[in-house]
C-alpha cells in the first residue's frame, strides 16, 4: 500500500465518520439550525448544514475510488478554510489540551488533501 492510498482512506474515513454520524443523530440539522441559522444564514441554515456534510460523503467515496480527486480535494478545503474561519479561529490553535474547537484539525487536514492532490508536488511550468 502506497502513502497516497493510505492518506485517502485514512481522510475518507475521517470525512464519512464526521458526516453520517450527524445524519443519524440530528447533529446536521441542530448545526443548521442552532449555528448557522443563529449566525446569519437563516433560513438556509439547515440546508447549508446538510449541503457541506453531503460534500464530505461524496468526497470520501471519490477519494477511496481514486476519482476527482482534486475536486474533491478543493471543495473540502474550501469547507475546511469556512470552518477556519466562522467557527474555530477565535477559539484559537488547539482542538483539545491547550485549548478547545480551534483550527488544528482543519489545519492538518488541509495540509493532507493537498498532500493527496498533489503527490509529486505542485511544479511551475517555467524551469
Amino acid at each position: 500500500m502506497n502513502g497516497n492510498l493510505l492518506l485517502r482512506i485514512t481522510v475518507a474515513i475521517i470525512l464519512l465518520t464526521h458526516s453520517v454520524f450527524g445524519m443519524f443523530n440530528n447533529g446536521i440539522n441542530d448545526f443548521g439550525n442552532l449555528f448557522l441559522n443563529q449566525i446569519g444564514f437563516a433560513p438556509f441554515g439547515v440546508f447549508l448544514a446538510w449541503s457541506i456534510k453531503l460534500s464530505h460523503v461524496i468526497a470520501a467515496i471519490l477519494l477511496l475510488i481514486n476519482k476527482y480527486v482534486k475536486l474533491a480535494g478543493f471543495v473540502t478545503i474550501f469547507v475546511l478554510i469556512m470552518g477556519i474561519i466562522m467557527v474555530h479561529f477565535k477559539e484559537g490553535w488547539f482542538v483539545v489540551g491547550g485549548g478547545r474547537n480551534g483550527v488544528e484539525y482543519n489545519f492538518l487536514l488541509i495540509a493532507v488533501l493537498l498532500a493527496i492532490m498533489f503527490p509529486d508536488g505542485i511544479k511551475s511550468k517555467v524551469e
